[in-house]
């Protein structure tokens, strides 16, 4: 779904832990070793009858190497208040709003 905001990760491969996935998935999309926390939310949307996606977000507390845009339009550092302004997909509305309201991590 171009020119939507989205977090960076991706999907998991056959025998894949999530975990790994995302870790795998950051060095891939922002050239980062990341470590990856717990997870804080799991949701379940339906785009429509026949796509239905199932997205898992994990904290990660810290990471190794510099940011690279590897596939991006765009990356933006904002803080969490500031997220509803973008325009993220739709899957991921949900999380942005309790984000900025400060019930998944602390302002």
């Amino acid at each position: 779904m171009p020119l939507k905001w989205e977090f960076p990760g991706g999907k998991i491969e056959r025998g894949e832990q999530s975990r790994d996935a995302l870790r795998r998935e950051l060095e891939e999309e922002l050239g980062i070793e990341a470590e990856i926390g717990d997870e804080v939310a799991r949701i379940r949307h339906d785009y429509n009858r026949s796509v239905s996606v199932e997205l898992r977000f994990f904290l990660v507390p810290a990471f190794k190497g510099e940011l690279e845009n590897r596939i991006f339009k765009q990356i933006v550092w904002a803080k969490m208040n500031q997220l509803p302004q973008f325009d993220f997909l739709e899957a991921d509305i949900a999380l942005v709003k309790r984000i900025a309201a400060g019930e998944i991590l602390p302002n």
